[in-house]
């Protein structure tokens, strides 16, 4: 919810249009044409979205069930995590979705690195720390 809500933050700061963030999301998987559905597709974008970040949670937590400095130093495993998530989403899981591969925009790479050390990565890993005790 964190990351979803980060997200309507940076589209709003940079003068961007919400639905069209969450249609960009189910553009994954639809292509261009989601851009023309309107609100079913920004829904998917929804949808997804939480689907994507449940999936991210799910590998930090079976990953913390080997790795216990993932729970003995959630903060800083978090903001690490938070980098890699936004690197892995940026470098493969873009390039190989019906988005494909796009031009790397400093500015918005920037502002949505810095959403995910400072909320995805701890939210998940503080959560997981909660918890696994």
């Amino acid at each position: 919810m964190l990351d979803g809500l980060s997200a309507v933050a940076i589209t709003l700061l940079f003068g961007g249009k919400v639905i069209r963030t969450f249609q960009g999301i189910a553009s994954g998987v639809l292509g261009p044409a989601a851009f023309q559905r309107g609100i079913s597709s920004a829904m998917l974008g929804v949808a997804l979205h939480f689907l994507i970040a449940f999936g991210a949670a799910a590998v930090y937590c079976l990953a913390s069930r080997y790795r216990p400095f993932l729970i003995e130093r959630a903060l800083a495993a978090g903001v690490l995590y938070g980098i890699a998530v936004h690197l892995f989403m940026q470098f493969v899981v873009i390039p190989l979705s019906a988005i494909g591969p796009r031009p790397l925009v400093i500015r918005n790479f920037v502002a949505v690195l810095i959403a995910h050390i400072m909320v995805v990565g701890p939210s998940i890993a503080l959560t997981v720390r909660r918890y696994s005790r």
